[in-house]
């Protein structure tokens, strides 16, 4: 009887990815403990984000993909909703605007857009699968920025850019041709000049500092300077857990947060950067194959998007802490602390599998 429970519960897991995401959670752990000065209570803290992350995930690997596709235009106008409602009611915390008081709880509504946004591309595509047209990418580029440029009014710039990349990715998938991603690309590379004056100071220093830290290495430069510093001196082996300088004698900044990939370097060198970067590639690999495998137009959009989009937060955050891409406040996905990041993340894991096992499923 328990046996036949279990596999009833567990029916709707991918096991090789799961096991992928639940080994790279707990390697996160370890790393965790010394990044936050070997806080014990963090440490804890963030395994009962696992839970939770884990418990969020099987309830997503639950529910069919067709139910998905019913409440995607409902998620998407929800959102919106509550980001106008950030707009003009949130709360301001450190000079930005990205809490909604609903009075019984605080939310961060662009976390939703994060799932909302390929979902509801995904759906717009799906009903026109028979022929896309010029039009079609037109009104599903408006879709995607409209939210984004209520979230980079706010400003959060970080979170704004994933939710660029996510819907990006479905207009990719859905056949965008290349021509136009050559002319977008020539155009966005135009507009840069007329941009670059309505930039926060802050968002412009970021741009400058990339490619020269030193030009204020105790301001701007510093995160930049000190990642680079623990990220080169892990050498090839590193230097041994709990034994790294720049995160111990805390010199190095948002250490458990944004620049946790900078502690795992110094702590485990070259040799230990290859094997999160072989845990991320086979995440990364397992969800295109699930996409590949997709049984419609709408779930091999969002299974690619999802996919892409994770793709995107490991490349943002390591190209950031490398000192190749400017800083903008992106989380080392499952690795960085902090639940409501690894919740959203297990959503799209949980979606993932359920797109899997459910065609499985419709197919026998």
């Amino acid at each position: 009887m328990i046996r036949v429970l279990l596999r009833r519960a567990t029916a709707h897991f991918d096991q090789f990815l799961l096991g992928a995401l639940i080994f790279t959670m707990l390697v996160a752990l370890f790393v965790l403990y010394s990044a936050s000065g070997q806080s014990m209570d963090r440490m804890l803290s963030q395994g009962v984000n696992i839970v939770v992350a884990c418990c969020v995930l099987w309830v997503f690997a639950n529910i069919p993909p067709q139910h998905l596709q019913r409440v995607a235009v409902p998620l998407y106008l929800l959102g919106i909703l509550l980001l106008i409602g950030v707009f003009l009611f949130g709360d301001v915390s450190k000079g930005a605007r990205r809490w909604l008081n609903l009075g019984v709880m605080r939310i961060q509504p662009s976390e939703l857009m994060r799932i909302a946004m390929p979902m509801m591309l995904a759906w717009y595509f799906a009903r026109r699968e028979d022929s896309h047209r010029f039009s079609d990418y037109v009104i599903g580029a408006l879709m995607l920025a409209v939210p984004v440029a209520l979230i980079v009014k706010q400003p959060d710039l970080g979170t704004a850019l994933l939710i660029s990349a996510s819907g990006f990715y479905v207009l990719f998938l859905a056949g965008l041709s290349w021509r136009l991603l050559i002319g977008l690309g020539i155009t966005v590379a135009g507009l840069i000049p007329l941009v670059w004056p309505h930039l926060h100071d802050y968002q412009r220093r970021r741009i400058e500092i990339l490619f020269d830290p030193y030009s204020d290495p105790l301001g701007a430069g510093y995160h930049t300077i000190q990642a680079t510093i623990a990220l080169g001196s892990g050498g090839l082996a590193g230097k041994g857990w709990l034994h790294g300088t720049q995160a111990q004698l805390d010199f190095l900044p948002e250490r458990h947060t944004d620049f946790i990939f900078a502690v795992f370097g110094e702590e485990f060198g070259l040799l230990g950067d290859l094997l999160l970067l072989v845990l991320f590639s086979i995440i990364i690999a397992r969800g295109m194959l699930i996409t590949a495998n997709a049984q419609n137009t709408f779930s091999r959009l969002l299974a690619g998007s999802i996919t892409l989009t994770f793709f995107t937060y490991a490349f943002v955050n390591m190209g950031m802490v490398s000192g190749i891409l400017p800083v903008v406040g992106v989380p080392l996905p499952l690795i960085s602390y902090g639940g409501t990041s690894l919740v959203t993340l297990m959503i799209g894991f949980g979606i993932l599998m359920s797109i899997q096992t459910h065609k499985k499923l419709v197919s026998t």
